[in-house]
This record gives structure tokens, C-alpha cells and sequence, in this order.
């Protein structure tokens, strides 16, 4: 099985010009949570939240997580309220990770206990499949055809 690396940028967090990018999950166990991504995707663990409403913090490649458990409305956002998806089979969103070697992906994170919905299937321009986070987000896993700028 082969090994996947990611070449780390200089990309920040909190970013010292400019701005970084970070996603917000609502979960049902931070811990838990923060797990997942650290062993399926070789995370790093920034900051576990502090029980008192801080999330956890986890880097993935150039990416950056904040999960905590969500809740009511707040100042800031008065209308709104952040909870985890009550049907983890309809969905608005979800992570996309586009890999260089789809089959050794698939490989290597089902091995650390990702749960893959069907194998690396072909579809467009890529080879795509998805997996489930513990908390029923879908991340979407793919490789673009050779000649095939995005997707």
C-alpha cells in the first residue's frame, strides 16, 4: 500500500497576513471528532476546545477544522442555530479532498477506519467515492483524469 503525502505550505492559523480558511463542523463529541481526522487523514490536533463553548482545532494539510457541538443562537448570530445534520443522508455541503492516487487513498484511510459509502467509482472527468465522518458529514474523495484541469 502506498503512502500519501501532502506538501505542507506556509499557510497559518491564526494567519499572520491575509487569511486562512478554516471549516466549521457542528459535532456531537469533540473528541471523538478530532480523533476521526487525526487518525483517518494523519491530522494534527491544534486544541481539544475547552468544555466552556472554545472548539477543537485540527490542521489537515492545508486546511483547518473547528468542531464543537454547535448550539443556539448568539449575539453575533441571533436567527441562527448550528446542530448535526438530522438526516445524515440529505445534505448542503461537504468537504472535497482531491487526491493524486485515488485506489492508494481508499486503501490507507479504510485501513485507519474510515467508512467508505461504495468504492472509488468512476464519474466526469475523476474517480470519486465518499466517506462518513462520525457524525454523518459525507467527504468527497477524488482524482481528476490525466488531462483534466479540475474536477
Amino acid at each position: 500500500m502506498s503512502q500519501v503525502q501532502v506538501e505542507q505550505k506556509s499557510y497559518q492559523m491564526p494567519p499572520q497576513d491575509g487569511f486562512t480558511i478554516a471549516h466549521f463542523l457542528a459535532v456531537v463529541d469533540i473528541e471523538r471528532s478530532l480523533r476521526f481526522y487525526e487518525k483517518v487523514f494523519g491530522g494534527r490536533i491544534l486544541s481539544r476546545g475547552d468544555g466552556q463553548g472554545a472548539p477543537g482545532y485540527i490542521q489537515i494539510a492545508n486546511t483547518w477544522l473547528l468542531v464543537n457541538p454547535g448550539g443556539g443562537p448568539t449575539p453575533d448570530k441571533p436567527t441562527v442555530t448550528l446542530s448535526v445534520p438530522a438526516d445524515p443522508d440529505e445534505v448542503s455541503s461537504f468537504m472535497n479532498i482531491r487526491v493524486a492516487d485515488i485506489q492508494a487513498c481508499y486503501e490507507l484511510w479504510q485501513s485507519r477506519g474510515a467508512e467508505f459509502i461504495t468504492e472509488p467509482k468512476p464519474k466526469y472527468g475523476e474517480t470519486r467515492c465518499y466517506i462518513r465522518d462520525p457524525d454523518g458529514y459525507i467527504i468527497e474523495v477524488g482524482q481528476s483524469n490525466p488531462g483534466v484541469a479540475y474536477g
